[in-house]
C-alpha cells in the first residue's frame, strides 16, 4: 500500500503559474520557459502570464527572453504553486570582444564570419521531430460603419466601438522534418473561437523561417521577398552596428543592429544575436514595414529564439506580430509557435514523407475546454478568455434554427442598389441553402447578332456538413433584335470532397461564342460595340445535352471525362446600332467580314467525347476531414487532352480525332528579380473526316482594349481566323520584376508599381511565326501594357492594353 501511495504521489501533476516582469514591473511577453537541459516547456503570453504542468519532484526551470538575462529557478514541486519571475534586462558592453582588424567596423567583421558559416548552418539539420503549439489572434482596432452596404459590427460581431477579436485559434501538431524540405505535420488538436466544428487555419510549417536562407518570404509578403541580414549579398543592403556583448553559459553573444542602407530596400530592421567563435544566430528580433514592399500590412515583426540541441540549433519559439490598415479597417494580431520535445535523431520508415504536408485528424476539433486548460502551452489573456467564453457560449445558439433564421432575416433584406450592381443572395443558413440572383446590370448586354439582350440566371446551392454540395442553375436569354429565346439548366454535384469528385449535367439551348476558349465577357463586348463601334465577338446557337465527371484517382492526378451532344446553328447579324455615327461592324462570319448573308457553317449535329488528364508535379496538399486542399506548386502542371467526334450516332456529323499536350508553370522564382510564368503547348488533329468550325482548335486570343490578364492569353491575336484544323505550337512567357526598378525611382516608389514584361509565340499552318512582345506595370489587380504583334518580321499591331480583376 505504501509503494502504491508513493507511485500515485509521484505521478500526480501539479500546476506552476505566474507572471514574468522586468525590474520595473513591466510585463515581459512570450518568454520561453523550459525544464533545464530539455526541450519540454511552454511560453508566457502577451501579458507575461505563464502556466506549466509538471509531475511532483525537484525541477530546474529556465526562463529565456530576447534581450534579457536567462534565469534558472530550482523548485520542489509537491503542490500547485504561484511563481512570479523578474527578468533582468541583459547588459551588453562594447569592451568584451576584441576583433583583429583595425580597419573594419567590428560588427561588419562578425557578420562576414557569420556569412561564411551560412551555408553550413543552413544544411546542418538532417532531420527532427517535435511537437508544436500554435496560437493565432487577429483583432480589429477600428472599422467603418458599413462596407458594401452591410453593417460591419453585426457581421463581424464587434462591440459598440467596432472593435473586437475576429479570429482566435489554437492547434497542437506533431511535426516531422527531413532535409531537402520534406515536411509532415499531423494536427491532433484544433480549436476555433465560436466554431465547435471548425478546423484552424494555423499551420506549424507556415511558421518555419530560416534566416540562413538568402531571401525570405518570397512571393508571400511581396513578389521578390526580403534579404536576410546574413545573406551572401547582405552588405549590399545593410549597415551593421555592434551594440555590445554579453556572456551566457560561457558563450559570448554579440548584439548587432541591422539597418537597411536604403529605407525602401527589401530588407529587415532590428537586432540579431550572434554567438562568438561559432558565428551562428542565437536569436532575432526584426521587423519589416510597408516601405520595404509588404502589401496590406504596415509593420510585421519577427522574434525567434533558438536553443542548442546536441550539436545543432533549433527554434524554441517564433512570434509574428502585425499591424495594418486596409479599406478603413485597422487591425493587429499575432501568431506564436512553441516548439517542444525535440528528437534530432528520428528514424522514419520508407515513404514516410509524401506531398501531404498537413493532415488534420477528424477528432482534432472534439477536444473540450478541460483538455485545453490542461495542455495549451501559452495561457490565454483575459481578452482571449472572454472571447472564447462569449463565442463558445453562443456557438450552440448560433447553430440553432431560431438564431440562424433571425440572422438571415437581416442578411436577406432586399436592397435595390444591391440587386442592380451586385448579385442578391437569399440565405437559409440552417439548411445550408442559398439562392443567388444575378445582378441586373451585368444581365443587360448588346451585340450585333441579338441586338439588345437580357440574360438572367438564378443559382440554388445546397450544402452538407461533410463538405458535399450541389448547385442548380437555370438561365434564360432573349435577344430583342433576332427575337430568339434560349434557356438551359446546368447542375453540379460534388459528391466526394476528399477526391474533388463531381458530376455535372446540362441541357437546353444557349448562344455560344464561336471561340470556345475564354473570351471577352458580355459587358466588355457591349462597350466595344456601342462605344467603339466594333463587334468583336461572334456567336452561334446550340441546343445541347452534356454530362461531365471529374475525379482525382490519386493526389494531383485529375481525370475529367465529358460527352456533349448539340445541334449547332450559325447566326447572322440583326442589329447595327452604336453610339458612333459610322460603326465599323463586320458580319458574324469572321472569314467573310463584308458578306452579311454568309453562314460560317451549315446546321449540323455533333456528338463529342473528350478526356483530360492533368497532373501537377510534386504538388503539396492539406488533407482535412472536409476535403483535400492544394498548395501552389513549384513545379509544372502537365495536361493531356484527347477529343473525338463520333459520327452516325444520333445523326452526328462530327468525325475527327484531336490530341494536345500543355505544360504550364505558374511561378518560377528568381529571388529579388521577381518571378516568371511559362507555358508551352502543342496539338494535332489526327483525323479530320468531318469537322465544323466549333470543333477547331481555338486559342486564347484578344482584340479588345480591355483584356483578361491570364498568362496563357495572347494579347493581339484575332479571336477566330487563325484557329487551326491541323497542328500547332504555342508558347507564352511573362515576368514580374516586383518593383525591382520602380522602387529605385523616388516619385514612383510609393505607388508600389510592379514591372511586367512578356511575350507569346504561335505557329500553325494558318499563322506561321506569329509573335507578341509587351511591357507594362501592375498594381494589385490593375494592369496596363503596351505591346507589339508581328507576323514573321512584319509589325501588324501595336498599342495599349488594360486589365482589371476583382
Amino acid at each position: 500500500m505504501l509503494i502504491f501511495i508513493g507511485l500515485s504521489a509521484s505521478a500526480q501533476q501539479y500546476t506552476i503559474t505566474g507572471k514574468i516582469t522586468d525590474g520595473k514591473g513591466i510585463v515581459v511577453p512570450f518568454v520561453s520557459i523550459y525544464i533545464n537541459a530539455t526541450t519540454k516547456g511552454t511560453s508566457s503570453n502577451i501579458d507575461g502570464d505563464y502556466k506549466l504542468t509538471l509531475p511532483a519532484g525537484k525541477v530546474d526551470l529556465q526562463f529565456t527572453a530576447i534581450g534579457y538575462e536567462d534565469k534558472t529557478i530550482s523548485i520542489l514541486i509537491k503542490e500547485n504553486k504561484v511563481l512570479d519571475i523578474i527578468l533582468t534586462p541583459k547588459v551588453f558592453t562594447l569592451n568584451d570582444v576584441v576583433i583583429s582588424s583595425s580597419h573594419e567596423n567590428r560588427a561588419d567583421e562578425i557578420i562576414r564570419k557569420t556569412i561564411l558559416k551560412r551555408r553550413t548552418y543552413l544544411n546542418e539539420i538532417e532531420a527532427f521531430s517535435c511537437e508544436v503549439y500554435t496560437k493565432g489572434m487577429q483583432k480589429l482596432l477600428t472599422a467603418p460603419k458599413k462596407f458594401f452596404g452591410r453593417d460591419v459590427a453585426t457581421i463581424l460581431d464587434l462591440d459598440s466601438n467596432r472593435q473586437g477579436i475576429i479570429y482566435l485559434s489554437e492547434t497542437e501538431s506533431k511535426l516531422d522534418f527531413k532535409r531537402k524540405n520534406k515536411i509532415k505535420e499531423v494536427m491532433i488538436s484544433s480549436k476555433v473561437a465560436g466554431n465547435d466544428n471548425g478546423f484552424s487555419f494555423n499551420k506549424a510549417s507556415d511558421l518555419s523561417i530560416n534566416f540562413y536562407e538568402n531571401v525570405l518570404f518570397e512571393d508571400k509578403l511581396s513578389v521578390r521577398g526580403f534579404v536576410s541580414p546574413i545573406a551572401d549579398n547582405a552588405f549590399s543592403f545593410y549597415k551593421y552596428k555592434l551594440l555590445g556583448t554579453s556572456e551566457n553559459e560561457g558563450k559570448i553573444i554579440n548584439k548587432i543592429q541591422v539597418i537597411p542602407k536604403k529605407p525602401n530596400a527589401p530588407a529587415f530592421s532590428g537586432i540579431i544575436y550572434i554567438v562568438n567563435d561559432t558565428w551562428r544566430l542565437s536569436a532575432v528580433n526584426l521587423f519589416i514595414t510597408k516601405k520595404s514592399g509588404i502589401e496590406f500590412i504596415d509593420t510585421l515583426s519577427i522574434k525567434q529564439q533558438l536553443v542548442q540541441i546536441n550539436d545543432v540549433y533549433l527554434p524554441t519559439s517564433i512570434q509574428f506580430n502585425l499591424v495594418g490598415k486596409v479599406f478603413g479597417f485597422k487591425f493587429s494580431g499575432y501568431v506564436i509557435g512553441v516548439y517542444k520535445n525535440y528528437n534530432v535523431t528520428p528514424s522514419f520508415r520508407k515513404n514516410f514523407f509524401s506531398n501531404e504536408i498537413l493532415k488534420i485528424e477528424a477528432s482534432s476539433n472534439k477536444k473540450d475546454s478541460l483538455y485545453w486548460e490542461r495542455s495549451r502551452s501559452v495561457p490565454l489573456t483575459s481578452e482571449e478568455r472572454e472571447n472564447y467564453v462569449r463565442k463558445d457560449s453562443i456557438s450552440r445558439l448560433k447553430s440553432s434554427q431560431h438564431y440562424l433564421d433571425s440572422v438571415d432575416r437581416v442578411k436577406n433584406r432586399f436592397n435595390a442598389s444591391q440587386i442592380l450592381i451586385t448579385p442578391y443572395i437569399y440565405y437559409r443558413s440552417y439548411n445550408q441553402k442559398s439562392i443567388t440572383y444575378d445582378a441586373l446590370l451585368s444581365s443587360v448586354y448588346y451585340n450585333t447578332v441579338e441586338g439588345l439582350g437580357l440574360k438572367y440566371a438564378v443559382t440554388l446551392r445546397q450544402g452538407f456538413n461533410d463538405g458535399r454540395y450541389y448547385t442548380i442553375k437555370p438561365e434564360a436569354r432573349y435577344g430583342f433584335a433576332n427575337e430568339h429565346f434560349n434557356a438551359h439548366i446546368k447542375a453540379k454535384y460534388l459528391y466526394d470532397p476528399t477526391k474533388n469528385a463531381s458530376i455535372s449535367i446540362g441541357f437546353g439551348s444557349e448562344v455560344a461564342n464561336l471561340n470556345s476558349q475564354k473570351q471577352t465577357n458580355l459587358l466588355r463586348n457591349s462597350i466595344n460595340a456601342l462605344v467603339f463601334g466594333k463587334n468583336v465577338a461572334k456567336f452561334y446557337e446550340r441546343r445541347f445535352f452534356n454530362i461531365q465527371a471529374t475525379r482525382e484517382f490519386a493526389p494531383s492526378f485529375e481525370l475529367t471525362l465529358s460527352a456533349d451532344y448539340a445541334r449547332r446553328t450559325a447566326l447572322l447579324n440583326s442589329s447595327f446600332q452604336s453610339f458612333r455615327n459610322q460603326p465599323n461592324f463586320t458580319s458574324n462570319d469572321p472569314f467573310n467580314p463584308l458578306d452579311e448573308q454568309s453562314y460560317l457553317f451549315p446546321q449540323h449535329r455533333a456528338l463529342v467525347l473528350s478526356g483530360t488528364l492533368a497532373y501537377t508535379v510534386a504538388q503539396k496538399y492539406i488533407t482535412r476531414p472536409d476535403g483535400r486542399f492544394y498548395m501552389e506548386s513549384e513545379f509544372p502542371r502537365i495536361e493531356f487532352n484527347y477529343r473525338k467526334g463520333i459520327s452516325g450516332i444520333f445523326r452526328s456529323a462530327a468525325d475527327y480525332d484531336f490530341i494536345s499536350l500543355e505544360i504550364f508553370q505558374k511561378d518560377v522564382h528568381f529571388l529579388l528579380m521577381g518571378k516568371s510564368s511559362i507555358l508551352v503547348g502543342a496539338g494535332k488533329f489526327l483525323t479530320t473526316k468531318s469537322l465544323n468550325y466549333p470543333d477547331w482548335k481555338h486559342f486564347r486570343a484578344n482584340q479588345s482594349l480591355i483584356f483578361d490578364a491570364d498568362e496563357r492569353n495572347f494579347h493581339f491575336l484575332d479571336f477566330y481566323i487563325f484557329n487551326t484544323t491541323k497542328q500547332y505550337f504555342e508558347a507564352h512567357f511573362q515576368h514580374n520584376f516586383g518593383s525591382f526598378f520602380t522602387n529605385k525611382i523616388p516619385l514612383l516608389r510609393r505607388l508600389k508599381l510592379e514591372e511586367i514584361i512578356g511575350g507569346a509565340y504561335l505557329s500553325s499552318p494558318e499563322k506561321r511565326n506569329y509573335s507578341e512582345f509587351y511591357f507594362g506595370i501592375k498594381r494589385l489587380n490593375f494592369r496596363i501594357h503596351y505591346g507589339y504583334a508581328y507576323d514573321r518580321h512584319t509589325l501588324i499591331k501595336k498599342g495599349f492594353k488594360l486589365s482589371y480583376g476583382f
